[in-house]
């Protein structure tokens, strides 16, 4: 953890801001942990920041790439970037919102890289999310449709 709040750190500085403790707070709530939702992020908080402070200091987290947002439908989930979680995908279903993060895969790897060259693009970053249904809510809407 300690490598990981210098790297924080680092990237902070560089862009002009310094790590404050609501700032050290909302990473150690994003570290090692799945995607969460805003709402999610503040009641694992309880009461040690304010919704504003939360929202801006995501705001910054995602202005300097420390983290990302996951859609799920319209929604979305917050979690840090490639630079302090192994880098992967996500299936999110649409009907219970839960999130399947998909380890990093050879082919889709090599898939996305392709299709940068064959469009002339030099790829920077990139995300790719399945959404469908999974087995439970598949069951339920079987159920429901009967």
């Amino acid at each position: 953890m300690e490598k990981k709040l210098q790297i924080l750190s680092d990237i902070l500085r560089r862009n002009g801001y310094s790590i404050t403790r609501p700032r050290s707070l909302v990473f150690g709530l994003l570290n090692d942990e799945e995607p969460q939702s805003m709402h999610d992020i503040y009641m694992r908080a309880k009461g040690k920041i304010d919704r504003a402070s939360l929202y801006r200091t995501i705001k910054i987290f995602e202005q300097t790439g420390i983290a990302q947002r996951v859609y799920v439908g319209w929604k979305y989930k917050v979690e840090l970037t490639d630079i302090f979680l192994h880098h992967h995908h996500h299936i999110s279903c649409l009907g219970c919102h839960k999130l399947i993060a998909i380890s990093e895969d050879e082919q889709i790897e090599k898939l996305i890289q392709e299709l940068a060259v064959k469009h002339h693009v030099v790829a920077t970053s990139h995300q790719l999310e399945v959404q469908g249904y999974c087995a439970d809510c598949q069951l339920s809407q079987a159920v429901l449709s009967q």
